[in-house]
């Protein structure tokens, strides 16, 4: 009986050892849904998307990129007042969601103004994940989306 006590520990000592080095291994998993552009009235236009994040490690999403637009920057809207952000959290079992009111991008310096039925190509730039390209649809400058967002 002895002689099955020692691989016994080992294989216990082996397994736990195996469970703690697993948490260092969380990471996260990045989609994008809901992306749209209203329709443009000027050389600036507001984007909205939700980033969902099935992981288990936060990210954060710190640049858009467009050839859409001269720049794309990330705005957060604290109680009535707009200010640009250089980053914002895509939380672990969470989402980062862009809507109207709220969190959102703008797109400023248009190169030309896209039209109801366009999509815009936008990329997403990540912290830790590798970019994300997005199709945003352009809607007309007065759409509400059905989920709220």
């Amino acid at each position: 009986m002895r002689h099955l006590a020692a691989p016994a520990a080992l294989m216990a000592g082996a397994l736990a050892l195996t469970a703690c080095s697993g948490s260092g291994d969380a990471k996260a998993d990045l989609s994008v849904s809901s992306s749209y552009m209203p329709q443009p009235v000027s050389d600036m236009a507001a984007g909205f998307l939700t980033i969902a994040n099935e992981g288990g490690a936060k990210d954060e999403l710190t640049s858009v990129t467009s050839d859409a637009a001269g720049s794309v920057t990330v705005h957060r809207t604290v109680g009535q007042s707009m200010e640009e952000v250089a980053s914002l959290d895509v939380p672990a079992h969470g989402r980062l969601v862009f809507r109207s009111g709220g969190n959102h991008l703008m797109f400023e310096n248009l190169k030309r103004r896209p039209k109801q039925g366009e999509k815009v190509t936008v990329e997403l730039h990540f912290a830790d994940s590798g970019p994300i390209k997005v199709e945003m649809p352009v809607k007309s400058a007065t759409y509400t989306p059905a989920t709220g967002h």
